[in-house]
């Protein structure tokens, strides 16, 4: 039974280390091919300490931390993340951004994904928040390291409600597994009107 709960702040902070390998984890499976370091984490994940706003629930099976995700204003967050809706001169303070959704493989398959998008959904409504948008990576479909059997995620997030915004998109940089320094990676933007 996996148990999927907003943490508090000082919750948070207490599983930061828990929240860090489990992106390691994750995200160094494709397509993010991530090879992260708990000092890259201890960076990016300030973003959401930082912010009043942000939200993070942690899936928890037998006490374990087992999956987490992430949620802010979108002003809160990264700058790359904005500059798109800066430069289309969109009220940043309309959106309400989701970071990563990140889940151990033997838990994938049993709702959770949906769970993690509905607590999300709920705390952008809570906020006052009309519209969630996220920002997924996009590789190339003759990369060497794709899997064969790699089914993307698009018709899980289309099912739910959410699109492609056309035209929006910007780069993230981290480093890939292979590389010695971090490269920037092209990032697709994808939206849900709540009202």
């Amino acid at each position: 039974m996996v148990e999927v709960r907003a943490l508090s702040r000082d919750e948070a902070v207490a599983h930061f280390d828990d929240l860090a390998r489990l992106r390691i984890e994750v995200f160094r499976q494709w397509p993010y091919l991530y090879d992260g370091d708990l000092d890259y984490e201890r960076a990016y994940l300030q973003t959401y300490f930082a912010s009043q706003n942000a939200f993070i629930a942690g899936a928890f099976a037998d006490g374990r931390l087992v999956g987490a995700c992430t949620a802010s204003p979108l002003q809160d967050h990264a700058a790359e993340f904005a500059e798109p809706f800066r430069q289309a001169k969109r009220d940043l303070r309309d959106h309400f951004y989701f970071g990563e959704s990140v889940l151990l493989a033997p838990y994938r398959g049993q709702g959770i994904g949906d769970q993690f998008l509905r607590v999300r959904e709920e705390e952008a409504r809570h906020q006052g928040f009309n519209t969630c948008i996220f920002a997924a990576v996009e590789r190339p479909q003759d990369h060497p390291m794709r899997p064969p059997e790699y089914t993307p995620l698009d018709g899980f997030w289309r099912k739910r409600g959410y699109a492609p915004i056309p035209g929006f998109e910007t780069q993230f940089s981290w480093r890939d597994i292979g590389e010695t320094q971090e490269t920037a990676k092209p990032m697709r933007f994808w939206s849900k009107d709540l009202t």
